[in-house]
């Protein structure tokens, strides 16, 4: 389905699960990712909830903007789709980069949601972070996605995938070469990355309760940085999931689905 925004430009996302639910999940994509990135979780979680897949804009099947979004942007985007869908009891769920919108959303638009989940994702850079941020970037002004992504899954999928995968990395490789996105519409989202600052004073203000989630081979978005998002937000969880890297929706899926279960459960958590 597609949404128009204010600006004319249009969301891609999807509805599955139960259209009767009183819970309701959206999930917010990684940076090169798609609504097809959920494809583990859809089949499990939706026989318990109603599930909203949003691509961002410069994502999937959503269109491309004439200049970069903003984190803040972003968010504004996915507030003016929610606004529109007659969602109950909403749990907000971002990985990495669309975790970096979540948490602006949570900030926000707080009337739009009851909870939210970041799964690895970063509340500030270091130094080490954007290092491997230039060099994805590179990678991908010289050699295109292929090259990217060549460059990007020893640091995006932990060690242990890379000794017992639950996919092959050339299988892997080639499903995402097939939908691999332009690097006109990488460079927009890149470039957000780069202009977004230090977020942790913000997330002190976020009032709803917030599962952190980081794998604890993480070599992008740290256990530290997860750690550091715990402590700034008021009413946190944090878990962290041994011998699993940044890409929890593929590394860890059972494990994922079993700690976005019982977070929604916590109805009656007081904040």
């Amino acid at each position: 389905m597609r949404h128009r925004l204010p600006d004319g430009l249009e969301l891609y996302y999807e509805l599955h699960g139960d259209a009767n639910a009183t819970q309701a999940m959206v999930f917010l994509n990684g940076l090169s990712q798609s609504t097809a990135a959920w494809a583990g979780l859809v089949h499990a979680l939706g026989k318990k909830y109603r599930l909203v897949l949003v691509d961002l804009l410069f994502q999937g099947q959503s269109d491309e903007a004439p200049e970069h979004r903003s984190f803040e942007g972003h968010a504004a985007d996915v507030a003016d789709l929610l606004r529109t869908l007659d969602l109950p009891e909403t749990i907000l769920v971002g990985i990495s980069y669309g975790g970096a919108v979540a948490q602006r959303f949570l900030v926000n638009h707080p009337e739009l949601v009851q909870r939210g989940v970041l799964l690895s994702t970063f509340p500030y850079k270091d130094a080490f972070f954007d290092a491997i941020g230039y060099s994805w970037k590179q990678a991908l002004l010289t050699g295109g996605y292929p090259l990217m992504l060549d460059v990007m899954l020893p640091l995006v999928l932990g060690r242990s995938y890379f000794l017992n995968p639950i996919i092959t990395i050339e299988t892997l490789k080639n499903s995402k070469a097939s939908q691999s996105p332009t690097p006109e519409r990488l460079l927009k989202l890149v470039r957000a990355t780069e202009e977004s600052g230090d977020y942790l004073e913000e997330l002190k203000k976020v009032q709803v309760p917030v599962l952190v989630v980081h794998g604890e081979e993480d070599h992008l978005c740290t256990v530290e940085m997860g750690r550091a998002m715990y402590q700034s937000l008021p009413h946190g969880e944090l878990e962290i999931i041994p011998k699993v890297g940044h890409t929890l929706n593929l590394e860890c899926i059972p494990d994922l689905i079993q700690l976005l279960d019982t977070f929604a459960a916590k109805v009656g958590q007081t904040v």
